[in-house]
């Protein structure tokens, strides 16, 4: 499955590109459906977590010109209601997927993620973030990409499924948390900020 959003315009206002945010996602079956409860998840994830990554990393970049293009993302895993919210979370929270993720869009920072339990047709919802470590808290770039597929997950099944976009939200104005902590006279935990 292959989900694009192109923002043209955003508030009554045209911007100045058009922002994609673009998802992929892959179906697959649950590879500890019916196994009752397993002790050692790893060596599922190792056997598939890579190859998840070897499809949907160039399918994504795929859409957009280039991986430089890509400045945020994000990663989501959806299992079906036979399954535990823990077989989800196996595919996207392992190196042997992140670091595919990350390697592709030539990125370096943590990736926002959500992992559930949902039937068919329910939400994929992916948070994205800036994937430069440097500027993941640019507020400009807290996006969130949704769409869902019809038939899937199945009870058996995995959605496991990436996002990403080409900037920030269209318009942005909120600020950073820079601002605010001067603004404020705090950091980012409620500390007084030092005498300058």
């Amino acid at each position: 499955m292959t989900f694009v959003d192109d923002t043209l315009e955003e508030g009554g206002r045209p911007t100045s590109r058009h922002i994609r945010m673009a998802g992929c996602a892959a179906v697959i079956r649950n590879p500890w459906a019916g196994a009752g409860y397993v002790d050692d998840l790893r060596p599922g994830i190792t056997e598939h977590a890579a190859a998840l990554a070897g499809i949907l990393v160039p399918r994504l970049v795929g859409l957009f010109p280039d991986a430089d293009a890509i400045e945020a993302f994000g990663k989501c895993a959806v299992v079906g209601v036979n399954g535990e919210i823990e077989h989800a979370a196996a595919m996207i929270h392992t190196l042997h997927f992140g670091n595919l993720v990350r390697i592709g869009a030539r990125g370096d920072s943590f990736l926002s993620f959500t992992n559930k339990r949902n039937g068919a047709g329910g939400a994929i919802i992916l948070p994205l973030t800036h994937k430069k470590s440097e500027l993941r808290g640019s507020r400009s770039h807290f996006l969130t990409l949704e769409f869902a597929i019809p038939d899937a997950p199945g009870p058996d099944e995995i959605v496991v499924a990436l996002g990403a976009a080409d900037g920030g939200r269209a318009h942005s104005r909120i600020g950073d948390r820079y601002i605010d902590m001067r603004e404020m006279g705090v950091d980012q935990t409620g500390k007084p900020l030092p005498p300058s």
